[in-house]
């Protein structure tokens, strides 16, 4: 294995692209048509070569680490793993659709902690049989996704192996506040989403049955748009615990409620569920309540607030943080009231699936 941190082609740049074709030494200048025919140092060379910088990246690719500026003293730091075959397909997706969807669920973790994206890392395992543009493809897709949070990838590791596998490491920089956590919550806070809801386990579900279209719950599958200013701007406003939503509504606020020992009440008409969402539930027979609830990859974020917080509009109150019912009484979430009985979201060792 040899990590893109430990060496950059002449000519290439860790600051933008080099503007001129990398030389991977074969006969006529023929371009490889497999990661195999590429090579090790020859698929570095070209996903260096991709790569745009920021003001925080002090050392970029080239090194044996890179160098990440930390005003704060703290780094925030967050991983998460995509598998083909487990967290997407190649025939619903492109590379570039994949490496926007990995970036983006790394950097909305650093986000719901009230930090702001600095840097990412790319572990990528390949076969060798693999069509050479498709990591350059996912790279332009992770770089770029990178670019909408101001921040960039600085490094990471490639090896060879029998199923593509994409992990991303995010940093971020909490800029002199406290990180916010999944423990603050207290009765009488209130919670509130900002980003969309039940959007991508829409997608999910027209693709599953063959469709393309409706094409904006497809893109919200392929290419979940995170509020990452929302997480930072949560913080300044008072948040008092956070998390962005990748596994479910229900599941996530579950996580915040068993921190922070409290009850969490989500109520349903609060929740906003679009009429052409309704149209695809009627198709597909799914109540699209089920999609806002518990389906995953959004990465909305939500957050818990005092309750006399005013909130900017972008945030929509659902639901409030009550004590729970009695000292034996577990953390919970409840709709409406009363215990959700349904699945609350995705569990990477259910049943396989994309997404």
């Amino acid at each position: 294995m040899r990590d893109l941190t430990g060496g950059t082609a002449p000519g290439s740049s860790a600051s933008g692209p080099s503007g001129a074709e990398p030389s991977y030494g074969y006969a006529g200048g023929r371009t490889p048509g497999t990661v195999g025919e590429l090579g090790e140092f020859g698929l570095i060379r070209e996903l260096t070569s991709r790569l745009t910088s920021t003001p925080a990246v002090r050392i970029g690719p080239g090194d044996d680490a890179a160098v990440v500026a930390a005003p704060d003293r703290r780094v925030v730091a967050s991983t998460d793993i995509l598998v083909e075959g487990r967290h997407f397909r190649r025939d619903w997706s492109t590379a570039y659709d994949v490496g926007r969807k990995a970036a983006a669920q790394n950097l909305a973790d650093v986000a719901a902690m009230g930090a702001v994206p600095t840097a990412l890392l790319l572990g990528l395992v390949v076969p060798a049989e693999l069509p050479a543009n498709w990591p350059t493809e996912l790279m332009d897709g992770i770089r770029d996704e990178a670019q909408v949070a101001a921040a960039a990838v600085v490094g990471g590791d490639v090896a060879r192996g029998d199923t593509i596998t994409v992990s991303i490491s995010a940093l971020g920089d909490l800029r002199n506040r406290e990180p916010v956590t999944r423990a603050g919550a207290r009765p009488g806070d209130v919670v509130a989403v900002t980003g969309w809801l039940g959007w991508s386990a829409a997608g999910h579900a027209v693709l599953s049955r063959g469709f393309r279209s409706p094409r904006a719950f497809v893109e919200a599958h392929r290419r979940p748009e995170p509020p990452y200013h929302a997480g930072p701007a949560a913080a300044g406003l008072g948040a008092t615990s956070m998390t962005d939503v990748s596994d479910g509504l229900v599941a996530d606020l579950g996580h915040i409620a068993e921190s922070s020992k409290v009850r969490i009440d989500i109520r349903s008409a609060a929740l906003d569920i679009p009429a052409q969402m309704s149209d695809i539930g009627t198709a597909v027979g799914v109540d699209p309540l089920q999609w806002v609830l518990t389906g995953g990859e959004d990465h909305a974020i939500v957050a818990t607030f005092p309750a006399d917080q005013k909130l900017p509009a972008r945030w929509r109150v659902i639901g409030s943080v009550l004590a729970v019912s009695a000292p034996s009484a577990l953390p919970q979430v409840t709709v409406d009231g009363a215990p959700w009985d349904k699945a609350g979201g995705w569990d990477h060792f259910g049943d396989p699936s994309d997404g």
